[in-house]
C-alpha cells in the first residue's frame, strides 16, 4: 500500500497545528517574525546551492525548507488577523498577471495571445519598458500607502524597494542595475575597467598615506565598481563569486592532502611549499561548467 501524498492544505495545516499553544511544538509556538528571518535567508542559499551543484535529489527537498518559510509568515500574518497563505497566492497571481500584459492581454488567467502570435513576435525592449513601468507604478502605490507618505515622495527614488538586506553584492547589482536603466551607466565595460583602476589607485594612495580607514572606504567602492562589470557582462556577483569560493576551496584542499600525503604538517610547510602545490592544483583543476547566468528579474 502506498503512502499517502500530501498536499498544500496538509502543509498549512501542520503550520496551524506546530503553531498550536495547547497541542504545538514549544519552538514553533515561541517564533516570530524577525526570528525567522535568518532561516528564510538561509533556505533560499541552500536552495541556490542545490541547483548550482545540480543537486536534484536534494532540490525538492531544499524548495520544501523554502516554501516552509512562505507558510510560517503566512500563519503569523493569520494569527494577527491580518492575511492569510490565500491572500499571499492571490496577490501574488495578480500582480503576474498585471505585469505580464503580452501573455495574459485581458488581464485574466484565462486570457491569451491570440492564435499565431508567439513571445518571439512580441519586442523584448516593449516588455522589459512595460515591466519596469509596472514596477515603478507598484513602488508609488506602496509609498502612496504607507502612513505619513505624501505625493512627493510616492515618486523619491528609482532605487526604492531594493531591499536593505540583500547580501551586499546583490544590493550594489540591483542599485546600479536600476541607476543604470535611467542613463546612469558607461557605455561599455571599458568604461567600468578604467573606474576600477581608478579605485584600485586610491586604495593605494591610502595605504600609502597610512590611512587605513580611508583604504577600507575605498575597498568598498572598488567592490562596487567590480560589481558593476559583471552586469555589463550580463553575470550575476554572488554566482561568480561563489563560483570562485568553489574553486579556491577545491585547489586548497588539494594542496592540504598533498602535503598531508608528504606529512608534512600545513603550518610548517612554509609559504614556497604551499605555493608549489597550488600552481599544481590549478594546473590539475578542471573548470566547473557554471549554469547559464542570464539576467535577472529587475
Amino acid at each position: 500500500m502506498s503512502k499517502p501524498r500530501y498536499d498544500l492544505d496538509d502543509l498549512l495545516e501542520l503550520m496551524a497545528v506546530l503553531r498550536d499553544t495547547d497541542q504545538g511544538c514549544p519552538w514553533d509556538v515561541k517564533q516570530d517574525w524577525d526570528s525567522i528571518v535568518p532561516h528564510t535567508l538561509e533556505e533560499a542559499y541552500e536552495v541556490a546551492d542545490a541547483i548550482e551543484r545540480r543537486a536534484w535529489d536534494e532540490l525538492p527537498g531544499e524548495l520544501g525548507d523554502l516554501l516552509f518559510q512562505v507558510v510560517y509568515y503566512s500563519q503569523f500574518g493569520a494569527e494577527e488577523g491580518r492575511f492569510d497563505f490565500h491572500e499571499v497566492v492571490h496577490v501574488l497571481t495578480a500582480k503576474m498577471l498585471r505585469r505580464h500584459p503580452h501573455v495574459f492581454p485581458d488581464g485574466t488567467l484565462a486570457s491569451r495571445r491570440p492564435p499565431g502570435v508567439s513571445a518571439e513576435d512580441i519586442e523584448t525592449r516593449q516588455v522589459h519598458s512595460r515591466w519596469e513601468s509596472l514596477k515603478a507604478e507598484e513602488r508609488a502605490e506602496r509609498a502612496s500607502d504607507t502612513p505619513g507618505a505624501s505625493r512627493d515622495s510616492a515618486a523619491a527614488s528609482v532605487l526604492d524597494d531594493v531591499p536593505r538586506t540583500l547580501p551586499a553584492l546583490s544590493r550594489a547589482a540591483k542599485l546600479s542595475k536600476r541607476a543604470a536603466r535611467v542613463g546612469f551607466d558607461w557605455p561599455d565595460a571599458h568604461g567600468v575597467l578604467a573606474k576600477i583602476r581608478e579605485e584600485l589607485d586610491e586604495v593605494e594612495q591610502a595605504l600609502a598615506e597610512g590611512d587605513r580607514t580611508h583604504a577600507a572606504e575605498e575597498v568598498g567602492d572598488l567592490l562596487f565598481a567590480v560589481t558593476n562589470l559583471a552586469r555589463t557582462l550580463k553575470a550575476e556577483p554572488e554566482q561568480c563569486l561563489r563560483a570562485t569560493n568553489a574553486k579556491f576551496e577545491r585547489r586548497f584542499r588539494h594542496v592540504e592532502a598533498a602535503l598531508a600525503a608528504a606529512e608534512v604538517p600545513l603550518q610548517e610547510a612554509g609559504l614556497e611549499a604551499i605555493e608549489r602545490h597550488w600552481q599544481d592544483a590549478k594546473r590539475l583543476d578542471t573548470p566547473v561548467q557554471e549554469p547559464p547566468q542570464g539576467e535577472s528579474r529587475p
